[in-house]
């Protein structure tokens, strides 16, 4: 398989995850396009024999971060775009509804290191990498992502913050 053919065979990845992490289907399409053109124009930069997807998430992660920091305004997660996706029965899909509104409120940081952990099963490493960011911070981030989520989840109370004590 070329480097084009495997392109194209981790789009239905690149798509969920960035549906994850813009929040609406058209967002999470106009981010996997950015990504895919940004990719294309700098395929040549792509070392052959190294993890593509990694490469490809990295693109992706790049972009979604310069977007961000371009728009002038915060943009929202409308609720409401949740309404037209109950195509499972009553119980799954308000399941699936609270899960993604207790995505929404994670910190992006946070978020987006569960994302990729959980739903894309990338290795705390593969994060790091893709991240730019040490190991430790990785996994310091999952760990508050995962007690956060399950916190407002199960309508839990969070744990204490520890004080930092000189």
């Amino acid at each position: 398989m070329n480097d084009a053919e495997h392109i194209v065979a981790l789009i239905p990845r690149l798509r969920r995850y960035a549906r994850a992490l813009v929040g609406d289907r058209s967002g999470a399409d106009d981010l996997v396009q950015d990504t895919l053109e940004r990719a294309w124009i700098k395929l040549h930069l792509y070392r052959s024999g190294t993890d593509l997807r990694a490469w490809l998430f990295t693109v992706m992660h790049n972009v979604y971060v310069n977007q961000i920091r371009s728009a002038r305004e915060t943009v929202e997660f409308d609720e409401t775009e949740l309404d037209g996706m109950t195509a499972r029965p009553q119980g799954d899909s308000l399941d699936v509804r609270d899960l993604e509104r207790a995505l929404r409120r994670l910190p992006h940081e946070q978020r987006q290191i569960l994302l990729l952990v959980a739903l894309e099963d990338m290795s705390y490493d593969e994060v790091a990498r893709l991240l730019g960011v040490p190991i430790g911070t990785v996994m310091s981030r999952l760990s508050r992502a995962r007690e956060k989520l399950r916190a407002l989840m199960y309508a839990l109370p969070q744990a204490a913050k520890l004080l930092v004590v000189k």
